[in-house]
């Protein structure tokens, strides 16, 4: 039954049956799996898994098609504006006329009670009527990151430093240059036309707030959720089948029927260190579809420019979870191609904000690279990489280079051998190494010229690996794409 469905039924259920669980209560509806679970991998390295059960008769189990979603969303708030009796208008005592018109600018107080430029994006009528000055305002903070982007009122703007939009002769909006990303160093590797079409159908968050397990999280950036979820300021998540409801009652009724405790899949690792104990499960989006769909509306919301797929079935998700007597809690996950030819192995990858400065992500990364020594492959992250993805993954090159680098017992190192050592690709050390000027060009060959000092002063600026991997604790097999074709 779909989240919409428990939502009809809801009315016939008493009201005493829908309080009696609480948000912190998880521990009440923990119990045996009844045999119906995928066998794990345990801590002395059994190799025995077995398919977890499905539980797509839950939650947000009807995932509208990935990409019309936000076509469907751009079309269906164009056709609300064009119902849209026009406003009625007043003016403020500054000449201000109210409601203020999309792409004002003006000065706006932030969290820290400062006031910023920001560019007004949209508008909507408040709770108490279409009173102009009730108006809400979705606004960008223009020296912020769009996960800043928020719903303000007039009474957090200076209203004596309103800017209007500015017309041309032609009655066109007149761009500015702030207004362009070609100065957008994050984004420098994307494409500017592709870039502000993405950012106009994506450019107000649709869901302000999730709740996954025992964690609430602001969301940063719009997801395609189906339509009937569009208004919902809040999302409830079940943290182990990532079913989705738009009232907690319907996520606690939904607790007391699961009997899945950790992601659907095979688990590949499990280690612990210092006093955590981590987890990697395997997810075939062909086999977990539903799973991985509702995955892929959760990062959405975290990552800016993530694509999302309708067609999950040429991906493997691989799941991270802090493990405890609960149960296993994602953290975070990346994606890969089942078979890529341009050898990426890895497709996009999150750590959920409530993990985030834990390490989690380094081991994310780590883990991509020791799947990639399993296959016996050389491997890169998919392209483009924004500059903190790449700022992370130099930060491991480094670290893995150096390290080989830095081996007495190592004389003599080709550009190759490092690559045959590590599975990183030749352009991605060759870019690394030049980075950090320890690559000469020499007589139509690449020299490396490391000193011990000023590997050891790279190895320090680098940081800490993060949760390191046990190559030893994972157990896991490559893709093999003629069996799953014959099945």
């Amino acid at each position: 039954m779909t989240a919409a469905g428990e939502g009809a039924k809801e009315a016939k259920v008493e009201v005493k049956d829908e309080v009696k669980a609480e948000a912190g209560n998880d521990d009440a509806v923990l119990g045996a799996n009844n045999g119906k679970s995928a066998k794990v991998a345990s801590k002395s390295g059994s190799k025995e898994v077995t398919k977890a059960p499905s539980h797509r008769a839950h939650g947000g189990g009807n995932a509208a098609p990935w990409m019309k979603d936000s076509k469907a969303h751009k079309d269906a708030m164009k056709e609300q504006k064009e119902r849209e009796v026009p406003p009625v208008t007043s003016v403020t005592a500054e000449g201000v006329t109210l409601p203020m018109d999309i792409g004002t600018r003006v000065m706006c107080r932030w969290r820290d009670a400062q006031l910023y430029p920001v560019r007004v994006i949209e508008r909507r009528m408040g709770q108490s009527g279409p009173a102009p000055e009730e108006y809400e305002y979705y606004v960008h903070y223009e020296q912020f990151n769009r996960r800043l982007d928020t719903w303000v009122m007039i009474g957090e703007m200076d209203m004596t430093s309103v800017e209007a939009e500015e017309y041309g002769p032609d009655g066109k909006k007149k761009r500015k240059a702030s207004d362009d990303h070609a100065h957008d160093e994050e984004h420098a590797e994307f494409d500017p036309n592709a870039l502000r079409e993405h950012e106009e159908v994506t450019k107000v968050r649709n869901i302000l707030t999730v709740e996954l397990g025992k964690h609430a999280m602001d969301t940063w950036y719009f997801s395609p959720f189906p339509p009937e979820y569009t208004h919902c300021k809040k999302l409830y998540f079940c943290e182990f089948t990532l079913n989705f409801f738009k009232r907690k009652e319907q996520l606690q009724r939904h607790l007391r029927k699961n009997e899945l405790y950790h992601p659907p899949g095979d688990e590949i690792y499990r280690n612990e260190i210092k006093g955590r104990t981590c987890s990697f499960f395997e997810v075939d989006g062909k086999k977990e579809k539903m799973f991985c769909q509702n995955l892929c509306y959760i990062a959405k919301l975290f990552l800016d420019h993530k694509t999302l797929y309708y067609d999950v079935d040429l991906f493997l998700f691989y799941i991270l979870c802090e493990v405890d007597e609960r149960g296993y809690h994602i953290v975070g996950y990346f994606s890969k191609e089942k078979c890529s030819e341009e050898g990426y192995n890895l497709a996009c990858i999150l750590t959920l904000p409530a993990y985030q400065r834990k390490g989690y992500g380094k081991m994310l990364i780590s883990f991509s690279y020791e799947l990639s020594k399993k296959e016996g492959k050389v491997g890169t992250p998919e392209r483009p990489l924004s500059d903190l993805g790449l700022v992370s993954y130099r930060g491991y090159w480094t670290r893995e280079l150096l390290n080989i680098l830095q081996d007495p017992s190592r004389t003599v190192m080709s550009i190759k051998d490092l690559s045959d050592l590590t599975c990183i690709k030749t352009e991605d050390i060759i870019s690394t190494l030049q980075h950090l000027n320890l690559l000469a060009y020499q007589k139509g060959a690449y020299v490396i010229c490391a000193a011990p000092e000023i590997i050891t002063k790279h190895l320090k600026a680098a940081g800490s690996p993060g949760v390191v991997v046990d190559p030893g604790k994972l157990i896991w097999t490559p893709y093999n794409a003629e069996k799953d074709y014959k099945m």
